[in-house]
């Protein structure tokens, strides 16, 4: 760890559907490389099916820590529960997701993205989901870790 970055500690997530892991963060920022797009599918429940390299890479985790693992092993403790609901609510109405995510890395150091979610659709059925993830605005990032922090003040209170 440099001097310039600071170690966290552990904290405890719970998810959505009510589980729990312990995670490590640190408030080191990986830069999201330039010219490259995140991608990764999803079974309809969440869980990675696929990533493409960058992912793997962005992620710090193996493909294989990965794959057949529900994508919130990427939550980071920063990102309000809204914004998951906000994201679930809009693909049950058959709408595309756009917005900021904190990721949190194998590593406990996190990036940035802008995720597009879409659906994947077969013979009429939703049978998964597709992110594509792209270099987030400073200027946009900044607005959403002023929202974020409000949001999951009010998720505690």
């Amino acid at each position: 760890m440099d001097s310039n970055e600071r170690e966290i500690g552990m904290q405890v997530l719970v998810h959505h559907d009510g589980s729990r892991r312990e995670v490590f963060v640190t408030d080191k920022e990986v830069p999201f490389p330039e010219g490259k797009l995140i991608v990764s599918r999803t079974n309809k429940h969440g869980v990675i099916t696929h990533g493409n390299q960058s992912f793997v890479e962005m992620s710090g985790f193996t493909e294989d820590e990965l794959i057949g693992h529900s994508h919130h092993i990427l939550r980071h403790p920063d990102m309000p529960k809204a914004a998951f609901k906000d994201l679930w609510d809009t693909l049950a109405r058959g709408e595309k997701w756009s917005g900021y995510v904190k990721n949190l890395r194998k590593d406990g150091a996190y990036y940035w993205v802008l995720a597009t979610v879409v659906a994947n659709v077969r013979q009429g059925e939703v049978v998964g989901y597709t992110s594509v993830r792209r270099k987030p605005s400073r200027q946009r990032i900044a607005e959403c870790i002023e929202q974020y922090q409000q949001l999951c003040a009010q998720e505690v209170s």
